[in-house]
């Protein structure tokens, strides 16, 4: 697999981004899809409206988030599948609309598809 990066769906998208796919549940406020320049939205992979509602984007949350939602990725193997097949062909760029850069949905999909680390 190769490399799996994540970036903010409001930076401008580069050359060596690779194939980059939405993993938020909800489209971007303000954002049009000719300008978020995303290959593939894939909402159902986002965390459930419960979760998100729940960790809110609270930092004190995290590692119960990242546990609770790990689980959620448990039961959507096929969309993990399908990032992965993606990221055998080339650069794969999670993005996300989070302010948080290091407490997003985007951190957790990168470390179940890539456990080493590596990305």
């Amino acid at each position: 697999m190769h490399t799996v990066r994540i970036k903010r769906i409001y930076q401008p998208a580069a050359a060596d981004d690779g194939f980059r796919v939405l993993v938020d549940r909800v489209w971007p406020r303000g954002l049009s899809k000719a300008k978020a320049a995303v290959d593939l939205w894939m909402p159902e992979i986002g965390p459930s409206t419960a979760l998100r509602t729940w960790f809110g984007h609270d930092p004190e949350r995290w590692e119960v988030f990242r546990r609770r939602y790990r689980d959620e990725l448990d039961q959507r193997r096929d969309l993990l599948e399908a990032l992965r097949a993606h990221g055998r062909d080339g650069p794969l760029t999670l993005v996300y609309s989070a302010r948080d850069e290091r407490h997003n949905q985007a951190v957790v999909i990168r470390e179940v598809l890539d456990p080493s680390g590596a990305a």
